[in-house]
């Protein structure tokens, strides 16, 4: 069986039907708005202080980017075995990327997004060369919403691993 979707080629010799698509449209809020509730009661689910600092609207982690950080950088999730990878537990990953907030973000080079590194004075995990490191990098758009985190920093010739000093 087949599930995958058949998206139509654009025709524009096919008229427009408002209808139809006002339909789709209201359909697809819904569904976004549905799924956004959804998202928000997961992250609420963590037993983690101030959570919603984790949802405010200039710093804000979505269910998508938590499962791209933990498929990608935890431990005991083996996909990436060259990434480096956090070794706390889930609710202390994200109390970390919580708190990273407070350092003042800094763009990224030949990027729009921004990154904000932050020294926990603990051990997080380790990054790509295997040393234990306690910097946490944050990437995020400039409005907020946090694509990426990872133990170490990104090295200064686009790679991550080595702690380095953020620029």
């Amino acid at each position: 069986m087949n599930n995958a979707v058949a998206i139509p080629a654009p025709n524009t010799n096919t008229p427009f039907n408002e209808a139809q698509w006002l339909q789709v449209l209201f359909l697809l809020a819904d569904t976004q708005s549905w799924l956004q509730q959804l998202q928000e009661g997961l992250i609420w689910q963590l037993p983690v202080k101030n959570r919603k600092k984790l949802l405010r609207k200039g710093w804000y982690l979505t269910a998508s980017a938590l499962a791209h950080i933990l498929e990608r950088h935890y431990y005991k999730v083996p996909r990436h075995p060259l990434a480096s990878k956090f070794t706390l537990p889930i609710p202390d990953i994200a109390a970390a990327i919580r708190d990273a907030y407070q350092q003042p973000p800094a763009p990224m080079p030949d990027s729009d997004l921004q990154q904000r590194v932050w020294d926990t004075g603990a051990p997080l995990g380790y990054d790509t060369t295997g040393r234990v490191v306690s910097v946490l990098t944050v990437i995020s758009t400039a409005a907020g919403e946090i694509v990426t985190a990872f133990p170490g920093t990104v090295d200064p010739r686009g790679q991550r691993g080595n702690p380095v000093s953020p620029p």
